[in-house]
């Protein structure tokens, strides 16, 4: 973890002294990619499982959990085993060439751009509604896999897809959570002059504006 991303995140303001093997949480929970291959799962399960079974998202677990949970778990021989080997294949995973590096090595594609209002990655980060981020989402997912130079543009907006209830005389109730970036899996971004620019997920396939409306509704 470079100390540009640690001073990015007020996270860090939570553990004045190292706890040694936090980096190690703070990678995983960073890269998007667990919310396809799952693999992270029963790290964030074991942190804290009903916070995990109710928003799946790590970013959260990490902010939410107490300090002295987390040295804890960190101290448990085998929980620290499973997080050092999931940060193993995440970064033998970045340097070993892809299908596309493979197949297409004199290639002169460098980066292909996709636009869109949504991408459906994970529920960690609703900036979806529909079949629209559905096939987005899916085609950022197979683009990492392959190791295709693609990235995704989007809008972070401040509210995502509603969420429904049922409300005490039997109808449907709409509610829009807010979206507060400090809770998201992503990191800010910075233009070549140092100043904020956007956000960006680090599974390397998506950046975002910050749009202040929200995708239209669930079909």
């Amino acid at each position: 973890m470079s100390q540009q991303t640690r001073a990015s995140h007020s996270i860090y303001g939570r553990f004045r002294e190292e706890i040694e093997g936090f980096d190690s949480l703070v990678e995983l929970a960073l890269d998007m990619r667990w919310s396809w291959n799952h693999s992270t799962d029963e790290v964030w399960g074991q942190l804290d499982p009903k916070l995990w079974e109710i928003t799946h998202n790590p970013w959260v677990i990490l902010q939410t959990v107490s300090r002295d949970q987390i040295e804890r778990a960190l101290d448990n021989p085998v929980f620290r085993k499973i997080v050092d080997g999931l940060v193993e294949s995440r970064r033998q995973a970045a340097d070993t060439p892809a299908w596309f590096q493979k197949s297409h090595s004199q290639t002169s594609l460098t980066c292909a751009a996709y636009f869109s209002m949504e991408f459906m990655l994970s529920e960690a980060l609703p900036i979806y509604s529909g079949g629209l981020g559905n096939v987005a989402g899916d085609q950022l997912k197979a683009a990492s896999d392959l190791g295709v130079p693609v990235i995704g543009l989007g809008l972070l907006y401040h509210r995502g897809y509603f969420h429904q209830v049922i409300n005490k005389d039997g109808a449907q109730q709409e509610l829009y959570p807010y979206n507060e970036p400090g809770q998201l899996p992503i990191l800010l971004c910075a233009s070549r002059t140092g100043s904020g620019c956007g956000w960006r997920s680090p599974c390397r396939v998506i950046r975002f504006g910050y749009a202040p409306g929200k995708p239209r509704s669930a079909e």
